[in-house]
């Protein structure tokens, strides 16, 4: 395995992820009847795609033509590999960014029967079929140009994926103190309720309670400004996810 296959690898990588972001767009814009810009980055790029479709390059092309072997392979590693992206999201930003739990068959809402048979002719189809295709046009560009590319795109990436985990983490802080803010509110309104009737006139905390109150509300607004733009790529999205 030489330089320039791995460097060829990575460009897969962007091209497939952003075929993947396209898809993902177009499916969820159906099901949902409107615009949805799905994807977990800022950029137009679906990584799980990317991934998956270099993992078939390596795994699958040994087995073109036995059709079977493919589709177990691609059933069964692919969705292994959906259920851990899913699973590690929601371990690293408390958040499920998929469910899929409304299906008859499937694990924990990470992963269904649907689309792991998704997954399995896709592995067939696109051994056989579409990288074939991507990857004869590929080739006819220079090697000089293609690695300057991969070069520029994958600075791009990591500072799509920095800026999308500090966003995230932000967001998990805001998440944290609301909650610590709504504990204390329902605390200072459960002591004002167990004051005597006279005592309820105590300005001191109908203050602190309103003022809480206002937090409370600021918080709120930050965080639907926050999650605008997840919600829309995810409109499934699910926050304090508690699945193991």
């Amino acid at each position: 395995m030489d330089i320039q296959f791995l460097i060829n690898l990575v460009a897969y990588f962007f091209i497939y992820s952003f075929f993947g972001w396209i898809l993902e767009s177009i499916v969820k814009t159906i099901t949902f009847k409107k615009w949805v810009n799905s994807g977990f980055l800022f950029g137009p790029l679906c990584p799980i795609y990317g991934i998956g479709a270099c993992g078939m390059i390596l795994l699958l092309n040994s087995f073109q033509g036995n059709y079977i072997v493919m589709f177990v392979i691609s059933f069964f590693v692919f969705s292994a590999w959906e259920y851990f992206v899913g699973w590690l999201l929601e371990k690293l930003f408390n958040t499920k960014y998929w469910d899929y739990s409304f299906y008859k068959c499937q694990i924990k809402g990470r992963i269904c029967l649907v689309n792991s048979l998704t997954w399995g002719f896709l592995g067939v189809a696109f051994t056989e079929i579409i990288h074939p295709i991507t990857s004869s046009g590929f080739l006819l560009i220079p090697s000089n140009i293609v690695n300057i590319c991969v070069g520029i795109f994958t600075i791009i990436l990591v500072i799509d994926i920095w800026i999308t985990i500090v966003k995230i983490k932000n967001i998990n802080i805001s998440i944290k103190k609301l909650r610590e803010i709504t504990n204390n509110l329902k605390e200072k309104i459960e002591e004002l309720k167990k004051l005597p009737n006279k005592a309820r006139k105590n300005e001191k905390l109908k203050s602190a309670i309103e003022e809480l109150k206002q937090k409370q509300a600021e918080l709120k607004m930050k965080i639907e400004k926050q999650t605008k733009r997840l919600k829309k790529a995810f409109p499934n999205m699910k926050a304090g996810n508690k699945n193991d």
